[in-house]
């Protein structure tokens, strides 16, 4: 029932437009009730984006599901992929959508609300992980916002070529420029450890050693000196 109300709105849609199409010509033309219309789908705006709400609730339960071994940038990228497997799973209906909304403004902004509830799923995720660290919640919003200007760059780009090409690889490479930014740089491999196989520091990850460098008037007391440095070297 819900797939054949969605498959009627968009042929009158595409046949009449979308400001000229009403939820009875749909019901009419899909043979059904006005309270069946309903029963799937609050407003005629909700049957041109039906997959929307069941995605959020798949991202909502993703990141619920993290575990503190969950590297936080790149556990939201992967649910912004779930984004993708949505719309990757009926490139053609994807790419009508697409066109549609480019037309009616009303659908613009509907699409805009949506786009804010999957940031704000990946916000508060981020906040939860973030908690306590200095400006955890700025960096919470900031990362969540990359996340979704980079994976709809992508998404829109595969839209505009009308569904052609590998989709995955292209939100991919989009996000990629976030971890890089944002994420937190992956363990070194065995080959890249030092020391030989007997040597004891083997396995170890060396840290990059801090450069501080201290900008002082002449003839200031030592101990000001170092308690710059001291102040520096604690911050986050």
């Amino acid at each position: 029932m819900r797939d054949a109300l969605v498959a009627a709105a968009f042929r009158l849609f595409l046949e009449r437009g979308y400001e000229q199409t009403t939820v009875d010509d749909i019901v009419t033309l899909a043979g059904v009730g006005r309270r069946s219309f309903f029963r799937y789908f609050p407003s005629k705006e909700d049957v041109v984006f039906p997959d929307h709400e069941r995605c959020l609730a798949d991202m909502t339960a993703f990141l619920a599901a993290s575990g503190t071994g969950h590297e936080p940038v790149r556990r939201v990228c992967d649910a912004a992929r779930l984004v993708l497997l949505m719309y990757a799973e009926n490139p053609s209906f994807s790419v009508q959508r697409y066109r549609l909304t480019k037309q009616v403004p009303g659908l613009r902004a509907y699409e805009l609300s949506v786009v804010w509830r999957y940031e704000r799923a990946l916000a508060e995720y981020l906040r939860g992980r973030f908690a306590g660290r200095r400006d955890g919640d700025l960096q919470a919003d900031v990362i969540a916002a990359a996340v979704v200007a980079a994976h709809n760059n992508a998404l829109r780009s595969w839209l505009r070529s009308d569904g052609q090409g590998e989709a995955t690889a292209t939100v991919d490479h989009a996000l990629a420029y976030v971890r890089s930014a944002f994420g937190s740089p992956p363990a070194p491999s065995a080959d890249e450890r030092p020391g030989d196989p007997g040597d004891p520091r083997r396995g170890a990850v060396e840290r990059p050693e801090d450069v501080v460098v201290v900008v002082s008037r002449r003839g200031a007391p030592l101990w000001r000196v170092v308690q710059e440095i001291e102040t520096t070297l604690g911050r986050d």
